[in-house]
């Protein structure tokens, strides 16, 4: 075993590209994925869609929004893993040393209100389910979370390799046991509300992960090469999203009292109940610590800070926002995010992919990928507002893309791109004594 995978704190990379003597197997990097989305938040998902469109169509929009996620996700980790870029570095090709501060900065940030929303949403099924005290069960479960996280991508491999086992298990169980005296033409049968859209159910997919999805490459940094990369992605989407979104779907489609799945198991008593409080902390510890990292690696490189101290500053942040109910307005984050997020990966793909495949950190802002990138997130907002049976995610996407590859065209028609500078780095700023 190599030195460095012997230490407990090991090197983070967070403001150059990870070696290739640091990168890590295939297996570790696919419990990293794997641990991230097999999680009770994708079996809510789940189960509201089911819920709203009925068992077929329901099943029919999480299996495509999980297709679009695999190529969206995919693409971009092959990306990192060519270069070794954490997110701060891979974006700064596209939209330029200065200009990648904004971009990684607002991910980094919107990625803090995931960590809070899922911490919030632990006290929050605690309370539901127990009647603890919702406020002092976040408070723990935040301290908890930055703790984890501390311990950097080896702690993100490990919990992944604990939890998704866990949960497919128990997963399971609750499945057969929810369904055990229903015939399988009443679940298949099940009728929605029709309260949603099929469009709206795809870009609740998306944007479950849009924003760690569009940061892969701080995970995705670490696989050996491209092929790895793609492999480890397809472990997450869709193996494991739609793993948990389908357990929650099914519960669901049973019409049971609780087709919360957390609330489902907890709801049996006895030993259940109690591994239901372990599933729980595992389960939500394993997505917190990923958005926590991917806010930390962000932050780090545009600070010039190492990840842990970065850590422990943004987990306070996000512990307050937490225990202050950030999870009563969950579907309107995942809406925000399937408006805003999804154009920044796609001028990323079409740039790094097909334009500039050779072009490294040459320019401090690219106007053009910034223009694209709104042009996106406004088509988008068009969407959201006066076609809501699209997806908001899927065509803020194509727009972006769009957008970005039209103005290139059309910029070499009047200008001669700029040779790029080779290897170098954001300019992080100055540490503070």
């Amino acid at each position: 075993m190599r030195e460095h995978e012997n230490q407990i704190l090991e090197e983070e990379y967070e403001n150059s590209a990870v070696p290739a003597k640091a990168r890590k197997s295939l297996f570790s990097v696919s419990m990293i994925w794997i641990g991230f989305p097999m999680i009770m938040t994708s079996a809510v998902t789940g189960a509201t869609i089911i819920g709203g469109l009925g068992f077929w169509t329901g099943m029919l929009s999480i299996l495509i929004g999980n297709l679009i996620l695999f190529g969206y996700v995919g693409a971009l980790a092959m990306l990192s893993a060519n270069k070794g870029y954490n997110f701060s570095l891979q974006s700064a090709i596209t939209f330029g040393s200065k200009g990648a501060r904004v971009v990684s900065g607002l991910l980094s940030t919107l990625v803090i209100g995931w960590f809070a929303v899922q911490t919030g949403m632990t006290g929050s099924s605690m309370h539901d389910a127990f009647g603890s005290n919702a406020f002092l069960i976040t408070f723990i479960a935040s301290v908890l979370f930055i703790v984890l996280t501390l311990f950097g991508v080896k702690a993100l491999t490990y919990i992944g390799a604990v939890s998704a086992p866990f949960f497919f298990l128990i997963g399971l169980w609750a499945v057969h046991d929810a369904t055990k005296n229903i015939g399988f033409s009443s679940i298949t049968g099940f009728q929605g509300t029709g309260m949603i859209s099929m469009g709206l159910a795809v870009t609740m997919v998306i944007s479950l992960f849009a924003d760690s999805g569009t940061m892969t490459a701080d995970f995705n940094r670490w696989s050996k090469n491209k092929k790895q990369a793609l492999a480890s992605t397809f472990t997450a989407f869709p193996l494991a999203c739609m793993i948990a979104m389908v357990f929650g779907g099914l519960i669901a489609a049973t019409a049971s009292q609780n087709s919360d799945l957390f609330l489902y198991i907890a709801g049996k008593g006895g030993m259940i109940a109690y591994i239901s409080k372990l599933l729980l902390f595992l389960n939500l510890g394993s997505v917190c610590a990923h958005c926590l990292y991917n806010a930390s690696v962000g932050w780090s490189s545009l600070t010039g800070r190492k990840m842990r101290e970065t850590a422990v500053v943004l987990g306070v942040i996000g512990t307050i926002f937490a225990v202050s109910g950030a999870w009563n307005h969950f579907f309107d984050w995942l809406n925000l995010l399937g408006i805003i997020v999804p154009p920044i990966g796609a001028v990323i793909l079409c740039d790094q992919l097909f334009l500039r495949r050779k072009a490294d950190i040459s320019q401090t802002v690219r106007i053009s990928a910034f223009a694209a990138w709104v042009i996106g997130a406004f088509i988008g907002l068009i969407v959201d507002q006066f076609a809501p049976f699209l997806s908001t995610a899927v065509m803020s996407m194509l727009a972006g893309g769009v957008a970005y590859t039209a103005i290139m065209l059309a910029k070499t028609s009047f200008f001669t791109p700029a040779e790029p500078v080779k290897n170098l780095a954001i300019e992080p700023a100055q540490k503070q004594s």
